[in-house]
């Protein structure tokens, strides 16, 4: 039977094509005359049974009420979630004869591990971007044709995760440490997809993630870097140290990793663009006003896909 293509069909939800992003700049993702935010979809193999209620949970399906078997644990949940959102967005958004990032990160592995299948079965042509060690791996072990910005400068969609997503669409990213390449691909990139799952949905940034924002920095101006944020912005500002070797986090661009943990909401486009202009800074964990769709893998096993909003 034939597959159908790459940006109709969301499992048999109709879906419109995203807007372009002229000459690979970020935009706010256009409109949403594909279906209304926050849908949630229900992928196949998946029985539905009960009514969806008003707040727009589906009820479980019907299971034998002696079956001894354990509950799943939050954490197995977050992985199932991860998974489906990972292969809902490289069903609907990737295609033949595109350059894609490749997002880093714990939900990327699913993502990657349906684009090496779908290569097999429909013999795509495809190209990856890293942003990460971890990634460039990734892309190797799955077969996948490994390039980068030097040789394909202008990439045609970029998938990757985010630590916590806001109402609307702002990111935090840079949980891993890879925030720096993560933002460069997915500025250079026609669409920017993002993936996760649905304990990274937030109403505002610090919701549901606390361990603060990551701003990239140049290893010798750490300290007066930490002190010009608190200045600013007030709150605390941490160097991530490292868990299986002594002293700080050190990215793959050779540079220390602060977490600022705010204590208020601030105007986040505005604080993105002060932090940068502090000297010192490589980059923030803010993704602003970049991210074009977000698919949320939902703890009843449906996928949430959302759109920014019109202003």
């Amino acid at each position: 039977m034939q597959r159908p293509g790459p940006f109709s069909t969301l499992y048999g939800r109709v879906l419109a094509p995203l807007p372009g992003r002229a000459g690979g700049a970020a935009s706010g993702g256009g409109g949403n005359s594909w279906g209304l935010l926050g849908s949630h979809v229900q992928p196949p193999g998946r029985a539905q049974s009960g009514t969806r209620g008003a707040t727009g949970t589906a009820s479980t399906s019907g299971l034998d009420a002696n079956n001894v078997c354990p509950a799943p644990s939050a954490m197995s949940k977050a992985e199932e979630a991860k998974k489906l959102a990972g292969r809902a967005a490289v069903e609907n958004h990737v295609r033949n004869n595109q350059v894609l990032g490749i997002g880093s990160g714990s939900t990327i592995v699913h993502a990657v591990q349906r684009i090496a299948e779908r290569v097999k079965q429909e013999n795509l042509n495809l190209v990856c971007i890293p942003t990460s060690f971890q990634a460039r791996q990734l892309i190797l072990q799955y077969g996948l044709t490994l390039s980068d910005l030097d040789r394909h400068p202008e990439i045609d969609l970029a998938i990757d995760g985010a630590d916590e997503v806001d109402a609307d669409l702002n990111l935090i990213k840079g949980g891993g440490g890879c925030l720096t390449q993560e933002k460069i691909v997915a500025g250079y990139a026609s669409h920017f997809i993002v993936i996760a799952d649905f304990r990274k949905d937030s109403k505002n940034l610090g919701d549901q993630w606390h361990k603060g924002i990551p701003i990239e920095v140049i290893p010798m101006a750490y300290v007066p870097v930490s002190r010009a944020v608190t200045r600013k912005f007030g709150g605390e500002v941490q160097l991530r140290m490292a868990v299986h070797k002594a002293g700080p986090v050190v990215t793959d661009n050779g540079n220390f990793i602060l977490d600022w943990k705010f204590d208020r909401a601030h105007k986040w486009s505005e604080v993105n663009i002060a932090i940068k202009m502090i000297p010192g800074v490589v980059d923030t964990g803010l993704f602003i006003n970049m991210a074009e769709r977000v698919y949320f893998g939902m703890q009843d096993g449906s996928v949430t896909v959302r759109e920014k909003p019109f202003c």
